[in-house]
């Protein structure tokens, strides 16, 4: 893939480069600010970008900022947001305005090659990938009913993983059971939620962005 990053620290930077060009992949460009990754992408769009949140000149949220732009002027590239922190305002943004090709990691996470890796191409590949803790956070529980209250243990396991933007097979192979199994409970979340009957829109990215909130 063709991929692009965003990391004011050239260490940081640097390392992923040189890992992502040992993976095969292309760095087609590697900046130090939101604003420079836009130009990049504007002038020649790349399969992916990995952009950090916080970075020059505030380092607030410029990151943030420019993913959102990025994906609103390019939505077919692929968004990988990394960040020390879950951003809860923007990372609902980001996550509600469409689930195709993109992803939300905490860094920490990095540092597992392979779970950066596989997150990668997943976003790449126009699928999602969302860090378990981001999606934790993000999760609202109703202030009079939970909404999740309906669920089995087992279905939270399988809405969970949705969450973070895996198919079915794969999370079978998570929580060791069947695909068959997988594809009960989800049309049991399905039931429960009462989203058998949506109409046009994705009923697993409703399932998800049902509790999604800053």
């Amino acid at each position: 893939m063709r991929v692009m990053l965003a990391e004011d620290s050239t260490l940081l930077r640097e390392g992923l480069s040189r890992l992502l060009a040992e993976e095969g992949h292309e760095v087609a460009a590697a900046v130090g600010d939101g604003d420079a990754l836009v130009a990049a992408v504007a002038a020649a769009p790349p399969d992916v970008v990995v952009v950090d949140v916080r970075m020059p000149p505030t380092h607030t949220d410029e990151g943030l900022r420019a993913a959102l732009e990025i994906r609103r002027r390019q939505p077919g590239v692929g968004v990988l947001v990394l960040s020390q922190y879950v951003e809860k305002r923007y990372a609902t943004e980001l996550i509600t305005a469409d689930t195709t090709g993109v992803g939300y990691l905490l860094k920490d996470r990095v540092a597992q090659v392979d779970e950066f890796l596989d997150a990668l191409e997943r976003v790449g590949g126009g699928g999602a990938a969302f860090d378990p803790e981001v999606v934790r956070q993000l999760l609202v529980r109703s202030a009079h009913v939970d909404p999740l209250s309906r669920l089995s243990p087992r279905e939270r396991d399988v809405l969970d993983l949705m969450a973070q933007g895996h198919i079915n097979a794969s999370i079978a192979t998570h929580l060791h059971i069947s695909q068959s199994a997988v594809e009960k409970h989800v049309n049991a979340i399905f039931d429960k939620l009462d989203l058998s009957q949506a109409v046009g829109r994705s009923r697993r990215v409703l399932a998800v962005l049902r509790y999604l909130g800053s």
